[in-house]
Formats: C-alpha cells, structure tokens, sequence
C-alpha cells in the first residue's frame, strides 16, 4: 500500500512539474512574449485614443446635450450648422493665425539660441536648465502670471513701454481683437520656445565637427557653412521637432482659455476653446464634436506632407 500511494504521489508531482514546465515554455514563445510586450501600449491606445475618437464621430452625428439622456441620430446636420457659422470660419482663420505665428517665432528664437548654447562656456549647465522652466512651468501658472502682465491697469509690459516712449497711453492687450491674438502667441512662444532650442541643438551637436573645419578650409562662409552643410543634417531632426509643436499648437487650449476664453469678440477663439465653449458652456455635445473633429483633416495633410517632405530628404 505504501509503494502504491508513494507511486501516486510521484506522479502527481511528475504531472504538475509537467504542467508548470508547459506553462513556462507557452510564456517563452515569441508572439505570446511580443502580445505580453505591447499589450500595455495597445490597451492604452484603445482606451484613450481610439474610444474618444469614435464616441466623437458617435456623438457628432446625434443630437447630444448636456443633461440630456435622451438623443438620437441627425447624420450631417451638426456639420452643416457648423459649415453656416461664421463664428466657425473665424476660428479656422484664428487657428492657422495661432499656430504658424507661433511656430515662426519660436524657430526665430530657438535657432540663434540654439547656436549660443552649442558653445562651450562657463555655466553652460545652469543656462541650459533655466531655459527649460518655461517649458516645464504648470501652463495654469505661467498663464495667471501672463495675465497679470498683460492686465490693462498692473501691466509690467505697458509699464515698461510707457517708460521708454514706445507707447503713449496703456494698451488694452487682452481687450483688443489684434493685440489679444498677439499676446496668446506670445504665451505660447514663451512656454514652447525651449522645446524647439533643444531640438534644434540635438540636431547641432549631430553635426560632425570635421565636416565644419573642411568647410571653413575649402572657403565657405558661416552662411555657406549653415546652408550646406549644417541644414541638410540638421533638416530630419528638425522636421520632426516641428512635426510635434505644430500639432501641439495646433490642439492647444490650456494657453488661450486660460488668457483669454476666446475673446474679445471670438477673435482668439482656436479649434478647442470653441469646442469647448460650444459642447460644454453651450452644452451642444453634437455640434462640439464636430468641431473637435474637424480638427483631424488639418491635421492629417500636415502630418502626411511633412512626413512625406522627411521621407524623400
């Protein structure tokens, strides 16, 4: 009886190694290691990317309210009142404004100061992190801090101006349709401006140093030298990093509701703070997302065009 349950135990034990072992080498497979691998990153994407983005097209096509339970489907009417709003167009203009404005500021300004922080210098490390705060700066804090600047009676830039005799009386800089479209661009210079100098210098310190003293051998100028050697190699890098500010400007709405909630008069008003104003102040859920998508044919053509730009160079 002893040698039977000792012959039984050995092979439940011998059955569970077994089991154990199957189970291991099952996990040890190629396709259940790479499912395992990108699982994390695909529930992520189904979650937060795709969900959101059919409900949009769900609810772009109903006729959404906030409180509302009840709702039912409209097909196209949200885009054809949509298409019929003036205010709409205005907000198409103002987000081309927005975003090719800020976009040439910041390369004006990251370029050169790219340049001045790929040379060796004493405190090079301090520099380059305060550069980075107002990058890193919580975006609801740096715009309270715009926004008192640009305060019609505590102004510090009015102050200054008034001081030298650029200016003869205060100027209204988020009262006046101009000069509030100038002053969101000027916030989101500010705060984007160290993303584009870091790109820009991961792209200078890619450039052999070899290559730029043959240059200077052979003749060519500073001009020459960035235009021939330097751009070429820098060019990828660059396209990349402008691929990335360019959607973020285009999608951003922290920076302009915060200063300004799209006024005065909707001359500010950007793809998402008029989504906002509509699906949620409004409570036009439909005809918000709407707007939320339009947004994605913009932006589309631009990633296919610089894409395509990228891939050919």
């Amino acid at each position: 009886m002893s040698n039977g349950r000792e012959l039984l135990g050995s092979s439940a034990v011998s059955m569970a190694r077994a089991r154990a072992s199957s189970r291991e080498n099952w996990l040890q497979r190629e396709g259940v290691q790479g499912f395992l691998w990108i699982a994390p990153a695909f529930l992520y994407l189904a979650f937060f990317i795709a969900y959101p983005f059919f409900m949009s097209i769900y609810l772009s096509l109903s006729s959404a309210r906030v409180g509302s339970p009840e709702y039912h489907f409209v097909g196209f009417q949200n885009y054809t009142r949509l298409f019929a709003d003036p205010v709409f167009w205005q907000t198409v203009r103002n987000s081309f404004v927005f975003t090719l404005g800020s976009e040439a500021i910041r390369l004006i300004i990251g370029l050169p100061l790219a340049f001045a922080l790929n040379r060796a210098f004493k405190g090079k490390r301090i520099v380059q992190g305060v550069i980075l705060i107002p990058f890193v700066i919580p975006i609801a804090l740096s715009s309270l801090a715009w926004k008192w600047m640009f305060d019609s009676l505590y102004s510090v830039i009015n102050w200054m101006l008034l001081r030298v005799h650029i200016i003869e009386y205060p100027w209204q800089w988020l009262g006046e349709p101009g000069l509030a479209m100038w002053s969101v661009i000027i916030l989101n210079v500010w705060r984007g401006f160290p993303f584009s100098a870091v790109i820009l210098l991961a792209g200078l310190t890619a450039v052999p140093q070899e290559v730029i003293e043959a240059a200077k051998i052979d003749g060519a100028g500073p001009l020459r030298r960035f235009h021939y050697v330097v751009v070429p190699i820098v060019r990828p890098i660059l396209l990349v990093g402008l691929l990335y500010s360019v959607v973020f400007s285009f999608t951003d709405f922290s920076a302009v509701w915060l200063l300004t909630q799209g006024g005065p008069y909707n001359t500010t008003h950007v793809f998402g703070t008029y989504a906002y104003n509509i699906g949620i102040n409004a409570g036009d859920i439909g005809m918000g997302a709407a707007i939320t998508l339009f947004i994605f044919p913009f932006l589309a053509l631009i990633v296919v065009l610089m894409l395509r730009f990228l891939r050919r160079d």
